[in-house]
């Protein structure tokens, strides 16, 4: 995550306040206004779809549930992990 965050504040971006590095959804996710979710399992060689629903759910599920928990009731949620439908809709029945 380290590289994630030297990354971000090589960018110079003039309204990022900071960056908070961590594992735990609930730590990353509490008081956001603005959450990107990027990360979503890729599809690898022989892997049928089914599979990698399931493993989305599990990644999907568990942040959908800390945003609903801590962030802002007004966030508003990109996701950008494909399949990003699919994982925006699992998403938004956790964090409705």
């Amino acid at each position: 995550l380290e590289g994630v965050v030297m990354e971000l504040a090589d960018c110079a971006l003039p309204l990022l306040a900071g960056v908070l590095p961590t594992a735990n959804p609930e730590d990353a996710f509490r008081d956001v206004s603005a959450a990107f979710l990027v990360g979503a399992m890729p599809r690898k060689e022989g892997m049928e779809r089914k599979d990698l629903l399931s493993a989305n759910v599990r990644i999907f599920k568990e942040q959908g549930q800390a945003l609903d928990k801590v962030a802002r009731k007004d966030v508003k949620i990109l996701v950008v992990g494909n399949p990003a439908n699919t994982n925006a809709l699992i998403c938004s029945k956790y964090a409705p």
